[in-house]
């Protein structure tokens, strides 16, 4: 089972990859509910066996990729972000360490695996993964463009996803360089 997780969950990094443009230093930005990818109501049943699957597949992607991966903390933790402190250098790092019932399981496995991790309030992410509706349209960058992937769904999970592009502030569309979209 969490060989087919972490499987899931690389395909569906390696999509939003390609799908979104990403470059290298840019970061990717994954919330997850570990409680959903096993069949359950989201933030009932939190799984570290299943957040490590899960991890271990995307930060797989992101290491090949070079960019940086942003795990985004439950509600219970005002959706924080844990990142590497190389990948914010100049934003305020804020007090916590995740726990499984209080920030959640994917966060708490990248607290754990990080060479430098911090936790941070908010971030402005090129691309992201939501596993399981736990909403990380706060942290992409304006303006956030969703993604329809062919991986959709992870355990019992389903999994959407978006991208940002540079905003069009006046004039007509005919203006705009479309190799920022």
């Amino acid at each position: 089972m969490y060989e087919e997780i972490k499987e899931q969950a690389k395909a569906a990094a390696y999509e939003i990859c390609e799908l979104s443009h990403i470059e290298e230093g840019h970061i990717l930005v994954v919330g997850c509910s570990t409680s959903e990818v096993c069949g359950d109501k989201i933030g009932t049943n939190s799984n570290l066996d299943v957040a490590k699957a899960l991890f271990e597949g995307i930060y797989e992607v992101a290491k090949e990729k070079k960019i940086f991966l942003a795990a985004q903390c439950c509600e219970h933790l005002n959706r924080a972000i844990i990142i590497e402190k190389d990948a914010v250098p100049f934003s305020e790092i804020v007090n916590v360490v995740p726990q499984p019932k209080a920030g959640g399981s994917f966060a708490t496995t990248a607290y754990s695996v990080f060479e430098n991790p911090v936790a941070v309030e908010e971030i402005k992410a090129d691309a992201g993964i939501d596993i399981g509706g736990t909403l990380i349209g706060m942290h992409i960058k304006k303006v956030a463009v969703p993604v329809r992937l062919e991986n959709c769904k992870i355990g019992h999970a389903y999994v959407s996803a978006a991208r940002s592009r540079a905003k069009f502030i006046g004039g007509q569309r005919a203006c705009y360089d479309d190799r920022l979209m």
